[in-house]
C-alpha cells in the first residue's frame, strides 16, 4: 500500500490541507496519506526542513515526502522531486527538504515541469494542491521520474549551524521549538561527563536523564526523542517561561 507524508505550514483550521488529501485520493484512491505536522510556524521554511529530517526516516521504504513550506509559491523557483536509495521526496527547492536529503543518498532531482502531471489550473497560491500533492501520488502509480522534467545536479540547501568546542566547551544553538515548549538545540551528542548546560547566556541547569528527574518547574537539558540535546522545564513550557528563542546560544560542559 502507497504512502505519502505530508508536511506543511498550512494548519488544520482551513480547507488546504484536506484538498491536497483530496486530490491525492482522486489520483490513487489506494494511497495513504500521513501527516507529519501541518503546524509549521507560516514561512518557516527552516522549522518545515527540521520537522522533516526527524521524522522521515520512521516509515517503510518508497513512501513518498511531501513538504510545503512555500513563501515563494507562485515565483520562478523550482519544483522539484528528488529519489533516494530509500525514499521519494517532492517540494519546492527553497530548502525544505535540504536536511532530510542531506542524510540520505540522493540517487536523482528532478525540475518538475511536465505540466500534464499537475492539476489544471495551477493556482499561483496553492502548489501544495495542484502541483506537490498530484506529483506525488503519480509517483505512487509508477510513473517514472524522468517523466517529471529536467534533471538537476544539485538542490537549494539551508545553511546548518554545525555545533563547536571551544577551550573544552560544546558549543551549538537552539534550532526548533517544539508544542511543548521543549527548546531543541543542534547538539546531538554530549560526553558522559558533561553535567551543565547554558542557555542564551544567562540560565544554567543540569543534564538529567528524563523530565521528572528535574523537581517541578525547574529546568533541565535533556536529550530528547530527535536526537537532539534539547532545554525544557519539567511540566512547563520551557521557551515561554525562558524567554527563549531560535538561534539562543546553548554551551555544554
Amino acid at each position: 500500500m502507497p504512502i505519502i507524508t505530508l508536511t506543511t505550514d498550512f494548519g488544520t483550521a482551513d480547507w488546504f490541507v484536506g484538498s491536497m488529501k483530496g486530490v491525492i485520493l482522486g489520483i490513487n484512491p489506494q494511497a495513504t496519506v500521513v501527516d507529519i505536522t501541518h503546524e509549521i510556524a507560516p514561512g518557516d521554511v527552516r522549522a518545515g526542513a527540521f520537522a522533516l529530517a526527524v521524522s522521515y526516516k520512521y516509515f517503510p521504504r518508497l513512501t513518498v515526502h511531501v513538504a510545503v513550506v512555500d513563501p515563494g509559491v507562485g515565483s520562478q523557483r523550482a519544483a522539484i522531486a528528488a529519489r533516494t536509495a530509500d525514499y521519494l521526496f517532492v517540494g519546492p527547492d527553497n530548502g525544505v527538504l535540504s536536511f532530510a536529503l542531506a542524510q540520505e543518498k540522493v540517487l536523482e532531482i528532478l525540475r518538475v515541469e511536465n505540466e500534464g502531471l499537475l492539476r489544471r489550473p495551477v493556482s499561483r497560491t496553492f502548489h501544495g494542491r495542484d502541483v506537490f500533492a498530484p506529483i506525488a501520488a503519480r509517483l505512487t502509480q509508477q510513473v517514472l521520474m524522468d517523466s517529471l522534467g529536467t534533471k538537476l545536479q544539485d538542490y537549494v540547501r539551508l545553511e546548518h549551524a554545525e555545533p563547536s568546542v571551544v577551550g573544552g566547551v560544546l558549543h551549538g544553538e537552539i534550532i526548533y521549538i517544539d508544542h511543548f515548549g521543549n527548546a531543541i538545540t543542534n547538539i546531538s551528542s554530549i560526553a558522559k561527563s558533561a553535567k551543565r548546560v547554558r542557555v542564551a547566556g544567562r540560565i544554567e541547569c543540569d543534564i538529567k536523564s528524563f523530565y521528572q528527574e528535574a523537581a517541578p518547574n525547574q529546568p533541565l537539558g535533556i536529550l530528547g526523542s530527535s536526537g537532539f540535546l534539547e532545554i525544557a522545564i519539567n511540566g512547563v513550557n520551557a521557551a515561554q517561561s525562558l524567554g527563549l528563542k531560535l538561534g539562543d546560544a546553548v554551551q555544554v560542559k
